[in-house]
């Protein structure tokens, strides 16, 4: 599903366009932007800005990173 930037929430996973899949794990405002804080399925941490209405491909079930 195609949803913009304001409309994610923790435990979305985001998929790029090479394929690859990471959960949201917080999300907070900057200036008029929002910062995407996120793990990757082998459990990487990371984070973009992005506006907030731009339009990421999401899937709403959790990744699994393999923690117990």
């Amino acid at each position: 599903m195609l949803t913009e930037t304001r409309d994610l929430t923790v435990g979305d996973a985001i998929v790029s366009a090479a394929g690859s899949v990471f959960e949201i794990t917080k999300l907070t405002r900057v200036g008029r932007g929002i910062r995407v804080h996120y793990v990757t399925e082998d459990g990487r941490s990371g984070k973009f800005s992005a506006a907030p209405d731009a339009v990421s491909r999401v899937r709403r079930e959790p990744v699994a990173t393999g923690q117990a």
